[in-house]
C-alpha cells in the first residue's frame, strides 16, 4: 500500500517529496538532453554509418518530429488513461529505444530508433509535468517544484552539449544512447514504488482531435524542419505548412463541438495562462539560436573542441538552474508579470550583445557577458510560465496543459530556428558573394539571425505587458 505524503512524519514527506521531484524532473531532464546530446556526436555517428549529408539531419529531426506531433495526444491520454501509466509506459519505450538506437548498425536502424524515442518522450513528457501538478498540491511546494522543472527543462540544452561531449571524445557516439539505459531503468523503478497514481477520469479519447492534432502539428514541424534545410521556396515545405495550419483549423472546429475534447479550448480562457502560452512559443525562438550559433562560433571560428565547447555554455546553463531557487521566492510576492519583463529586457541584452560577434572576439570579453545575461534574462522570464500555466488548470485537464505546454515550446524551438537558420543563410551568402572567407560569413550570417532573435524576445516582452497580478 502506497502511503500519502500528508499521512506521513513531516520529515519523511518531505524527503518523499524531494525524491518523487528528483525522480520526475530526471525524466525531463533526459528529454531535454536528447535534443542536444546527438548534435555533437553527429559527425562520428555519420562516419560511422554511413549516412548521407541531407540524410544525417533525421537523427535529430525524427525525434523532433514525432515527439512534437504526439505531444497533445499524450497528455490527454493521461488525463484519462493514468498519468502514472503513461508516464512509465513512455519512458520504458523510450529506454528500450534509446537501448536499440545505441546497438543500431545501419541508418534505418537509428532512424526507427530515434522515432520510437519520440513516441516514449511524447507519452512520458506532458505526463510529468502532470504529475508534478498533482502531486505537489500546497502552493509553495508547487510554484518551487515547477520552477525547478522549468530550469531542467530550459538548463538542459547546456548540460546535453557538456554530457555529449564528455562522451562523444572518451567513449563513443552509442555512449550518447546508452546512458539514457540505466538512469531509464532507475527512473522506472523508482516512479513505481514512490510516484503516486492520481485518480483517473473517465472518458473516451477524442479521436478525430487526436488524428488531426497529430497530423497538423506533426505536418507543421516537418515544414519548418524542411525549411530549414532546403528553404522556403521549396514546393514540400510550403504544402506541409499549408497543410498543417488547414488540419489544425480542422482540429479547433472539432474541438470545439467534442464532448470529451483532446484540448480544452477553455485552457485559454484565462488570460494569464493564454499569455503564457504565447510567450513558451516566442522564448525558445529567440533562445535556441544562442545554441545552435554560438556552438558554430566556438568551433568554427574560436578552433574549440566539442568537450570544451560544452563547458563554454556552462555559465549560461548555472544561471538558468540557479534562477530556479529564487522564482519560489520572487513569484509570490511580485506576480509573473515584473519578472517576465525585466527577464525579457536582460534576454533582449544579451541577443543584442551577441549582434557584435567578429572573427577577432575573445570568449571572455565578447561572449560571457552575453551567457549570463540569457542565463539571467532566460530563468527570469521563462520559468514563471510553467507554473502560471499549470497552477490555474484543473486536476481534469493537468496533461492536456502539459502537452500544450510543451508543444508550444517544441514548435517554438523548431519555427524560430527554421526562420534564423533563413535569415543566417541569406546573410551569409551575401558575404560569401563579396569574398569573405569561411569564418567571416559564418559572423555575417549571425549578426542579422541574433537581431531577429532580439526582436522576437521584444515580442515576447509586449505580451508579457497583459499579464495580470495573481
Amino acid at each position: 500500500m502506497t502511503l500519502s505524503v500528508d499521512a506521513l512524519p513531516e520529515t519523511a514527506a518531505r524527503h518523499r517529496s524531494a525524491l518523487v521531484l528528483a525522480i520526475l524532473v530526471t525524466c525531463q531532464l533526459m528529454l531535454v538532453l536528447d535534443v542536444t546530446v546527438m548534435n555533437v556526436a553527429l559527425p562520428r555517428i555519420q562516419a560511422d554509418l554511413h549516412f548521407s549529408t541531407t540524410g544525417l539531419a533525421w537523427v535529430l529531426n525524427a525525434y523532433t518530429l514525432v515527439f512534437g506531433g504526439m505531444l497533445l495526444l499524450g497528455g490527454r491520454a493521461g488525463d484519462l488513461f493514468g498519468r502514472r501509466r503513461l508516464f512509465v509506459g513512455g519512458l520504458i519505450l523510450f529506454t528500450v529505444a534509446s537501448l536499440a538506437g545505441g546497438l543500431a548498425t545501419s541508418a534505418g536502424m537509428l532512424i526507427a530508433a530515434r522515432i520510437a524515442q519520440g513516441l516514449g518522450a511524447a507519452a512520458a513528457g506532458p505526463n510529468t509535468l502532470a504529475l508534478i501538478t498533482t502531486t505537489f498540491t500546497e502552493p509553495k511546494q508547487r510554484i518551487r517544484a515547477l520552477a525547478v522543472f522549468s530550469g531542467m527543462s530550459t538548463g538542459g540544452f547546456a548540460i546535453g552539449l557538456i554530457l555529449g561531449g564528455l562522451l562523444t571524445e572518451w567513449t563513443s557516439w552509442r555512449a550518447v544512447l546508452f546512458i539514457n539505459v540505466p538512469i531509464g531503468i532507475a527512473v522506472v523503478v523508482l516512479a513505481t514504488r514512490f510516484v503516486r497514481s492520481p485518480a483517473q477520469h473517465s472518458g473516451r479519447l477524442d479521436l478525430p482531435g487526436a488524428v488531426t492534432a497529430t497530423l497538423g502539428t506533426g505536418a507543421i514541424v516537418y515544414g519548418f524542419i524542411r525549411a530549414a534545410s532546403v528553404g522556403w521556396g521549396d514546393v514540400a515545405t510550403l504544402g506541409s505548412l499549408v497543410g498543417g495550419v488547414l488540419v489544425l483549423a480542422a482540429f479547433v472546429l472539432l474541438e470545439r463541438r467534442a464532448a470529451q475534447p483532446l484540448l480544452p479550448l477553455h485552457l485559454f480562457a484565462n488570460r494569464n495562462r493564454a499569455a503564457a502560452f504565447v510567450n513558451l512559443f516566442l522564448g525558445p525562438m529567440a533562445m535556441l539560436s544562442s545554441f545552435f550559433f554560438l556552438t558554430q562560433f566556438f568551433q568554427d571560428v574560436l578552433g574549440y573542441s566539442p568537450l570544451t565547447t560544452g563547458f563554454a555554455f556552462l555559465p549560461l546553463g548555472v544561471l538558468l538552474f540557479g534562477m530556479t531557487r529564487l522564482i519560489p521566492v520572487l513569484l509570490p510576492r511580485f506576480g509573473p508579470k515584473p519578472l517576465t519583463l525585466i527577464g525579457t529586457v536582460v534576454m533582449v541584452g544579451g541577443l543584442v550583445w551577441l549582434t557584435r560577434l567578429t572573427t577577432a572576439t575573445a570568449y571572455g570579453t565578447g561572449v560571457l557577458g552575453a551567457l549570463v545575461l540569457l542565463g539571467v534574462g532566460a530563468g527570469l522570464a521563462l520559468s514563471p510560465l510553467t507554473v502560471v500555466i499549470m497552477s490555474t488548470v484543473p486536476p481534469s485537464d493537468a496533461g492536456a496543459a502539459g502537452g500544450v505546454l510543451q508543444t508550444m515550446q517544441n514548435i517554438g524551438g523548431t519555427v524560430g530556428l527554421a526562420v534564423l537558420v533563413t535569415v543566417f543563410g541569406t546573410a551569409g551568402r551575401h558575404a560569401a558573394a563579396n569574398g569573405a572567407d569561411a569564418a567571416h560569413t559564418l559572423v555575417s550570417g549571425m549578426t542579422p539571425a541574433f537581431t531577429t532573435a532580439a526582436v522576437c524576445a521584444a515580442v515576447s516582452f509586449l505580451v508579457a505587458l497583459t499579464f495580470r497580478r495573481t
